[in-house]
């Protein structure tokens, strides 16, 4: 029997807030019509900033690199690697593909980088320069030609850090501009930007939505929500540790899910016992209680079935498993964003360093979607040759006869015409080629 030791007081919703809506549909038309004046008038406005190019000069860059100390230095360039290679070896399982399917019928397929892609590394409250490993690297090893990213300055500067992570995994263009009008200025273009085909990266609910709004003008990576978090653990773990680990996600904000399942009664009681310790001493404690208080459960479970039944039913972005077999959770589990298997790893590991890639789908979008990953960047786009007379004439007759089920004339001529030059059949115009 499944029970709720603490239920949420609120649940996250799968429908826009309708004035953010409005608002970031007013600020993409601003740009849309304004161009560069927009950018300016709305980077003054929201980020405090007034300059008058947003795109950062090579000496800007070299500072912001050069800027780092000997080990945040190495610091970023191991996170990278790991991120790389890992990147690397996704794309190393993805082949080109072509196969002879009849005589003389070759089918096949491509896996195409897109050629321009944006990416937004969110630095508002936090610097999360995190985000530029994950999105301009591997947008990079997928063999992108042009990749530019956008982030927010830090407290009414630019942020340094990010720019030095942003140029360090090979950005081709970097702009200090944050909020809609640097989804805006990167989906649209302006005088200062040219437009991209894609853009990828996590932000706040009004990049979000600038984000969905541009989608199908642009490709997006994902639809991002707020960041989710679902421990499952036994008794083989305590209480410390997984208050440590929801609480390690909670503060990202106050309307951050944070989830609990477990087989014992103790490790749930002893958790929450740990939380209220922990939050005492956590100095990011006022939005990690708030998401606590608000989004924050606990559910005890009986059977190891049950446990994989409710982790599927909250489809978490984040699945941590501390159990003690946690490979059983990997080959019974179907919705996650990504699993982190055993206490020794965490959440924070995949957001910063170990190399998989942190962003993810929420609001239940793992139920039919993986995070972002160098195939996101890639097009798989398929191909088709026909390489002898006899191939193309018998394609034909089964072309024809099918366009006509159809209803397609136009179609079924498109067959005939080859029928009757490659197979030297006569077919009258518009006639079903006979079997």
């Amino acid at each position: 029997m499944i029970r709720h030791v603490k239920t949420a007081r609120l649940t996250q919703g799968d429908k826009t807030d309708p004035t953010v809506t409005k608002t970031v549909e007013d600020l993409l038309v601003q740009v849309a019509e304004g161009g560069d004046e927009a950018i300016r008038e709305l980077s003054i406005r929201f980020d405090g900033l007034d300059r008058d190019n947003y795109r950062l000069t090579a000496a800007e860059i070299a500072t912001c690199v050069n800027g780092l100390t000997k080990q945040e230095r190495h610091d970023i360039d191991f996170a990278q690697e790991q991120i790389r290679n890992f990147a690397q070896a996704q794309r190393d399982t993805m082949l080109d593909l072509e196969v002879e399917t009849l005589p003389g019928v070759i089918l096949g397929h491509k896996h195409v980088p897109i050629q321009n892609v944006g990416c937004y590394v969110p630095g508002g409250k936090y610097p999360l320069l995190a985000s530029a490993h994950m999105t301009v690297l591997t947008a990079k090893v997928a063999g992108c030609q042009r990749v530019i990213t956008c982030a927010p300055p830090f407290k009414g500067k630019i942020a340094d850090k990010i720019v030095a992570a942003q140029a360090l995994a090979g950005a081709d263009e970097i702009y200090c501009l944050g909020g809609v009008q640097a989804i805006a200025a990167m989906g649209y273009g302006t005088e200062m930007i040219d437009p991209v085909d894609m853009l990828a990266g996590p932000g706040n609910a009004y990049v979000a939505e600038a984000k969905r709004l541009l989608f199908g003008k642009v490709g997006i990576d994902l639809f991002a929500g707020p960041t989710e978090t679902l421990v499952i653990a036994d008794d083989t773990v305590d209480g410390e540790i997984c208050a440590t680990d929801l609480l390690g996600q909670a503060e990202h904000g106050i309307n951050s899910p944070v989830v609990l399942i477990t087989n014992s009664e103790k490790l749930a009681k002893d958790t929450l016992a740990e939380i209220e310790r922990l939050l005492a001493i956590l100095p990011t404690a006022e939005i990690a209680r708030k998401a606590w208080e608000d989004y924050g459960e606990i559910i005890l479970c009986e059977t190891l079935e049950e446990m994989v039944g409710e982790g599927d039913r909250v489809a978490s972005e984040h699945v941590q498993v501390m159990t003690v077999d946690p490979d059983y959770f990997l080959n019974n589990m179907t919705n996650y964003g990504a699993l982190f298997l055993g206490a020794r790893t965490n959440v924070a590991f995949g957001d910063k360093v170990i190399g998989t890639n942190h962003t993810l789908p929420t609001l239940k979008a793992a139920r039919y979607t993986g995070g972002l990953w160098v195939g996101k960047f890639l097009k798989t786009c398929t191909y088709q040759k026909v390489m002898t007379d006899t191939a193309s004439a018998s394609i034909g007759a089964y072309a024809s006869r099918l366009s006509h089920m159809e209803g397609f004339v136009g179609h079924a001529e498109q067959a005939n015409i080859r029928v009757r030059r490659f197979g030297k059949r006569n077919v009258a115009y518009g006639a079903v080629v006979d079997a």
